[in-house]
């Protein structure tokens, strides 16, 4: 156990903390997310995600955290590691209830913990913690991205976090829809062939506690506009329906490198905007230097 600022003190996990980090994680809960369970916190806390388990694998044991009250309450959690292959250290995940004293006490923890001569990264991938969160929600937690900014962390801002409610209608629908099962991500592909060829192509995922995700949309360049972008989501959309999901959310990378403009999802953000979909929230990550 060490100190922190006066009245808050820090120690590791313990099973006993786990109804008290449940409501901190949920008490950030946004619109489109799954009520954090304890079955989820497990996964996070032994380092495993659904969603970028790749990045996730390639951490040493994560450290998890709680800070805490003289009486022994819990206000706030933190999770952290590091990466062997190249020393780089990560913020994982963490909740204070936006309260600035603890959010900004948590962050200076693990940056004391991580070290000074290292690069450090905060939420850079998605933890299971949620539905694919790859990154912090900056609007519904600005106090958390201002303390990681004063902390000297540069942010980037990297997807549009959207989200409706199912069924949507009026959008065109297409039959030539051939549906697969594919296991990463769990779920559904569908494809649009055109003589053969792959004209469009989406990823879904399956429903959870009636929340779908729309992982992935792609229509061939030598394919665009003939509608395919916009019957493949409403067929998306659909199926998410059929397989019981209310509601649907989707992360759209809308950074179109000025070299790649074959990258650009401009027109994707636009079909989005117009099939009814919001923009919930902007995923921030964030680095700091030595």
């Amino acid at each position: 156990m060490s100190s922190l600022k006066a009245g808050l003190l820090v120690r590791r996990y313990e099973p006993r903390d786990e109804a008290a980090v449940l409501a901190l994680v949920n008490a950030d809960r946004i619109a489109g997310q799954l009520e954090t369970t304890a079955a989820m916190l497990n996964e996070a806390l032994a380092g495993r995600s659904p969603v970028d388990s790749g990045w996730w694998a390639e951490l040493g044991s994560p450290v998890t955290e709680v800070v805490h009250d003289t009486s022994g309450a819990v206000l706030g959690v933190v999770s952290y590691a590091v990466r062997p292959t190249d020393d780089v250290g990560f913020i994982l995940w963490l909740h204070g209830r936006e309260n600035p004293d603890i959010v900004s006490a948590l962050i200076a923890h693990a940056l004391a913990a991580l070290g000074p001569r290292r690069t450090i990264s905060a939420f850079e991938f998605a933890s299971a913690l949620s539905l694919g969160l790859e990154g912090l929600p900056s609007r519904h937690r600005p106090v958390t991205h201002k303390a990681l900014t004063a902390a000297g962390f540069e942010g980037r801002d990297l997807w549009r976090y959207m989200h409706a409610g199912l069924p949507l209608t009026g959008l065109p629908h297409t039959v030539n829809c051939q549906v697969t099962d594919c296991e990463d991500p769990p779920g559904k592909r569908l494809e649009i062939r055109d003589s053969g060829t792959l004209a469009a192509e989406a990823t879904i995922g399956r429903p959870v506690d009636g929340i779908g995700v729309l992982w992935w949309i792609s229509v061939a360049p030598t394919a665009r506009r003939r509608g395919l972008g916009q019957a493949l989501l409403k067929s998306s959309f659909d199926l998410l329906h059929d397989l019981g999901a209310r509601e649907v959310i989707l992360f759209v990378d809308d950074d179109a490198p000025a070299d790649h403009p074959e990258r650009s999802r401009a027109a994707a953000n636009r079909m989005y905007d117009r099939a009814g979909l919001v923009e919930i929230d902007r995923l921030f990550s964030f680095t700091r230097r030595p």
